[in-house]
This record gives C-alpha cells, sequence and structure tokens, in this order.
C-alpha cells in the first residue's frame, strides 16, 4: 500500500501515520513472515528508540486496518505479513524450519467437508500445516 493511501486509512480513524507506524509496515512487508520481535529488530535497525510495545500496538493497528494478517506457525508469537501478499497456506517443516507458501485452494475439499459436516466456515491462511519438507524427506 502507498504512504498515501495509508495515511488516508489512517485519518479515517483519527489517526496520523507516524515514523514508527511506517517502519512497521515496512519491516513487515520485507520480512515476509515475521514475528513482532524480528519486526521489532529490523525496525530498531533504522530507529533504535522504538519498543517493543510500540510495535505490538502498531501491528495490533495495522491488522485492524487490513493492511497486515497473522498466523500461528508455531507455539510462540504469531508471525505477521503484508495482507497485500495473496492468501497462502503455510506449510512448516518440522526438521529445517522452512516455511512453504502454496495455494489455499489446495485445502478446498477440506473446506468444504467441514463446512457441509459441521457448518464450521475454516481460515486456513491463519494456521499452518507442518510436516516434512521435500529438502528433508529422506529418499
Amino acid at each position: 500500500m502507498s504512504n498515501e493511501g495509508l495515511q488516508a486509512q489512517l485519518r479515517s480513524r483519527g489517526l496520523r501515520l507516524t515514523p514508527q507506524r511506517q517502519l512497521v509496515l515496512e519491516a513487515v512487508t520485507a520480512l515476509r513472515h515475521a514475528t513482532p520481535e524480528e519486526v521489532l529488530a529490523e525496525v530498531q535497525r533504522t530507529a533504535s528508540g522504538v519498543n517493543a510495545s510500540t510495535v505490538y500496538r502498531t501491528l495490533e493497528l495495522l491488522e485492524e486496518l487490513g493492511l497486515v494478517n497473522h498466523a500461528h506457525l508455531g507455539h510462540g508469537a504469531p508471525t505477521y505479513h503484508a495482507a497485500d501478499d495473496e492468501e497462502h497456506l503455510h506449510l512448516v517443516c518440522r526438521t529445517c524450519g522452512s516455511i512453504t507458501e502454496t495455494e489455499v485452494a489446495l485445502a478446498a475439499p477440506l473446506v468444504e467437508i467441514l463446512r457441509s459436516q459441521h457448518g464450521f466456515q475454516t481460515d486456513v491462511s491463519h494456521f499452518a500445516i507442518y510436516g516434512t519438507c521435500a529438502g528433508c524427506t529422506p529418499s
């Protein structure tokens, strides 16, 4: 999203585009899948005075605005990525920790079964599927 678009969204909520907000959004976009701690480290490379609470509050605000999304890719903190990324599934290798993105359409049969049998609306982009990647799978 352009700075003008971000400024307009913030202004519509009575907020302004601060340098910290811009840095957090830029860090999420650059890192692709990042925990709040990783976003903080990236932001502090440019602005050492930004603290963790600012990053957490900013991530929450950016998610409310629909500019970032989070997924749970492990037992720790959620992982954030830019909302303008195409919606995707996260495949996490238990051996090497790599994260592979793939199309949500691959989960369509499961999503349909859950909807038809249980009336459950599934958000498959919000969680991770664990297994072993091709590089770690023995031949």
